[in-house]
């Protein structure tokens, strides 16, 4: 086992970004924007405008050149920090908007009304089938197709400054029954008071700045009937407290109320021999069990370019370990259990020109015992590719696990490598793709999620899920006949 020390590379990091932020300093003020396309006409590019407004917001059109030619660009933004865009790249996803964070200028905005109210959201059809046949029941599916309905209410008042967001989540009709579920993503009440805000009610945070995983988000349970990706989340009640000072932002948590994450039932895939048990009581190390009361702290400054976060969790871990157990008609089964952690994370995220660079790092004690897990990388994007509006980026990521095989993931020595193609076009088209290398083996694990707006209000996307040359010996190869492909309209208002 390789031994990893995780203060001297914050101390390296730190030192790095100090080095490289004060020779930007000086350069002249620019401010990260959600970038959502690049339009050559007028009336297209005021549609997606409008459009953006109506869902709340707060969208602006820009004259800017590109290969020569000029163009309109339509952005969302200023936002002081990166990481803050991060949070609005993740709802504009969820609305069928890829969005890509870019540094421009700051100009000046009006000063918004004092009462706004949003209705938006989306009803999406989805179809998911699995090539090869199921390799532990006789009633696990090929083909299934499902509806999935999240809304958004949006209300703001006192200059924006309070507001409401409900944004409940429904899925339907699906072969297992343990994906058809409802759950509140968001219930959040808003209070901004000078250098404070004030948020409580249910939430998602995200913190995370990596493509490959997001091992520093531990504030919400993954909802892993969604997705295997990990990047669709429960909602956490919790306690929020902001702090915004000159050297630094803090945020404070109280997380009542622990949420279990969610499993593929006997009909689901993917998913291994043994099904996970969600029926019976889940096991805790804590005596409190889900009524634990967890805490988080964060502060996250920026020097520069470079966008820094560190923070501290102590309560009960979102990823469960398994014991094996017994359900009611006496088939074994796996039973979830959910131990004490304290995890200190660590996120650096740096905008230089056509370069994204990016770290997650934690430091994690467990059952008396610490580990350290890392990934690093970046994404240079190619802007103008032959001439046209399409940006081309490259993404290359190292994910690194100090556990070696007794890792929770399969990812513990592991490159990523991707493209993503940004087509900037009224329709939002927008590829990405991915895979990850094992180095002690031969597994390869492929995604491919594209997607592409049809008008103002429809949305085609398809993803790709696979794992491939996997041996016997890796744990993922319980998931070697789980490969599969999904498409997806949905309609957005």
């Amino acid at each position: 086992m390789t031994s990893f020390n995780f203060a001297n590379l914050i101390r390296l990091l730190l030192g790095l970004v100090l080095l490289m932020g004060s020779h930007n300093v000086l350069a002249a003020k620019s401010v990260p924007y959600l970038q959502i396309g690049v339009f050559s006409d007028k009336a297209a590019a005021k549609a997606v405008f409008k459009k953006l407004e109506s869902q709340g917001f707060d969208a602006e059109q820009r004259m800017i050149d590109v290969v020569g030619r000029p163009a309109i660009v339509v952005l969302i933004g200023p936002y002081e920090r990166s990481s803050q865009a991060l949070y609005d790249q993740n709802r504009l996803r969820e609305k069928g908007w890829p969005a890509a964070i870019k540094r421009y200028p700051e100009l000046p905005k009006p000063k918004p009304s004092t009462f706004r109210a949003t209705v938006s959201g989306s009803l999406t059809a989805e179809v998911r089938s699995f090539p090869d046949d199921a390799l532990y029941s006789s009633e696990q599916f090929d083909t299934t197709a499902s509806i999935v309905l999240q809304p958004e209410v949006y209300l703001s008042w006192n200059d924006r400054k309070s507001s409401l967001t409900f944004v409940p989540f429904v899925r339907a009709g699906d072969e297992d029954d343990e994906r058809n579920h409802a759950d509140v993503r968001e219930l959040m009440y808003l209070n901004a008071m000078g250098d404070w805000e004030l948020r409580l009610g249910v939430g998602k945070v995200f913190w995370g700045v990596t493509e490959s995983q997001h091992i520093v988000d531990v504030i919400n349970q993954v909802d892993l009937v969604e997705n295997l990706d990990g990047e669709d989340k429960l909602g956490q009640p919790m306690l929020n407290v902001s702090w915004f000072t000159g050297w630094g932002t803090w945020d404070m948590f109280a997380l009542p109320l622990f949420r279990e994450r969610t499993f593929p039932g006997e009909k689901g895939r993917p998913r291994g021999p043994l099904v996970v048990d969600t029926e019976q009581d889940a096991l805790y190390e804590s005596p409190d069990k889900d009524e634990h009361v967890d805490w988080a702290i964060r502060w996250s400054h920026y020097i520069g370019d470079w966008d820094i976060g560190l923070s501290h969790f102590s309560g009960t871990n979102r990823e469960p370990e398994f014991v094996a157990g017994l359900n009611s008609l006496g088939q074994p089964v796996l039973v979830p259990r959910y131990n004490l952690i304290d995890q200190t994370g660590l996120t650096v995220q740096a905008i230089l020109a056509d370069w994204l660079l990016k770290l997650e790092a934690t430091s994690t004690e467990e059952k008396n015992e610490r580990y350290t897990e890392v990934v690093a990388g970046f994404e240079y994007t190619h802007v103008g590719l032959f001439g046209s509006a399409i940006d081309l980026g490259f993404l290359v990521e190292y994910l690194y696990d100090e556990r070696d095989e007794l890792a929770s993931s399969t990812f513990e020595d592991d490159v990523m490598v991707g493209l993503r193609w940004a087509f900037n076009d009224m329709q939002s088209s927008e590829i990405l793709m991915g895979a990850i290398f094992d180095r002690d083996d031969t597994a390869t694990s492929t995604s491919i999620e594209a997607s592409r707006r049809l008008g103002q209000s429809w949305k085609l996307a398809l993803e790709y899920r696979g794992l491939h040359s996997v041996e016997p010996t890796d744990p993922g190869y319980i998931f070697r006949k789980d490969n599969y492909v999904q498409i997806g309209l949905g309609y957005y208002f």
